[in-house]
Order: structure tokens, then sequence, then C-alpha cells
């Protein structure tokens, strides 16, 4: 929708133009969660079309991306192939660790119920099998993110308010 040649949501973060015929109405909360679904899953651009009507909801970058040059280090000299019972252990994946807990959606991760509090848990403690550990907040929904398994948290792999993928590795149980 064109106001006297100013573009659809000009001046603002996210513009959003319709297209409908006479009489059909978009809904202004669809347009809003829309929005937000572009900062959540930090798409440029998304539409949709449900009934004859099409919303098509697009944000534009504000920053400017700054580009670091470092200097080239010479690639340090291999260390000696370790023997014994260390050698002997094969490195696994940290995504298919069996003590891994993996976000379940995109999102971000807290530590803490609220940011006064203490943490859920620390490196060391001790936990259950269904114990909250962390926070995923998603769309200003926070989900619990619990241990699925007993034992000792032996690393903690994000920081409060880190931004976080489905299956990304979150701490460690062991």
């Amino acid at each position: 929708m064109k106001r006297s040649g100013h573009e659809p949501g000009a001046g603002n973060k996210f513009g959003a133009a319709k297209q409908a015929s006479q009489g059909q109405r978009v809904d202004i909360g669809q347009v809003r969660a829309l929005a937000e679904i572009l900062g959540v899953m930090d798409l440029s651009e998304i539409e949709i079309e449900e009934g004859g009507v099409r919303i098509r909801v697009t944000r534009h970058a504000t920053a400017k991306s700054t580009q670091v040059v470092l200097p080239v280090e010479p690639a340090p000299s291999p260390l000696p192939h370790p023997s014994g019972p260390a050698a002997a252990e094969p490195s696994v994946p940290l995504a298919e660790h069996p003590g891994v807990v993996k976000s379940p959606m995109v999102g971000t991760v807290y530590r803490r119920p609220s940011p006064e509090a203490k943490a859920f848990v620390e490196v060391g403690a001790e936990v259950k099998a269904g114990e909250r550990v962390l926070l995923v907040e998603a769309m200003k929904t926070f989900n619990d993110i619990v241990a699925h398994r007993s034992g000792t948290v032996a690393e903690i792999l994000v920081e409060d308010g880190q931004p976080v993928e489905y299956g990304e590795p979150l701490l460690i149980i062991e």
C-alpha cells in the first residue's frame, strides 16, 4: 500500500505490503507475527497468501559490515604423537557425545530464570534426569531444557543470552 510516494513501511525496521481486493482486511497480529519470525529466524523476507490476501514482510539491513584483516601467522609445528592409554581413546565429535544436551529449537538460550537469579547449573553440578538445566526462548515463549540423564555437568558450551540453532550442543553431562 503506497501513500504519496512513500515505500511501504518506510522509516520502520520492517516494511509490510499487502495485496487485497476491496473489502478484505489484513490481520495486524499476523503481520506482527511474521515480522517477529523474520527477526528470530534471521530472514530478510517472508510472504504468505491466505484467502485471497497476500502479505509480504521484508527487513532491510541497517548495520554496516566491517571487514577485519588479521596478519597471517605461520602454522605451529606439529606436536609429537602421544602414546599410551590417552592415544587409544578416539575423540568423539561433540554432537555425538552421549552426554550432550542439544537445543530442540532455534532461539536464545538463558542459563538463569531471570537476570538477577543464579544459574540453573554450573560446571561440576550434579543433575538428575528431567531436571531443568537451561531455557530457550523462541517466539517470546520460554522452553525448559532438561537433563536427559543424571550425572555431573562437565562443560557448558553456551553463554547466557546467546542465539542458538536447532541441534546445537548446549552442555555436556558426564
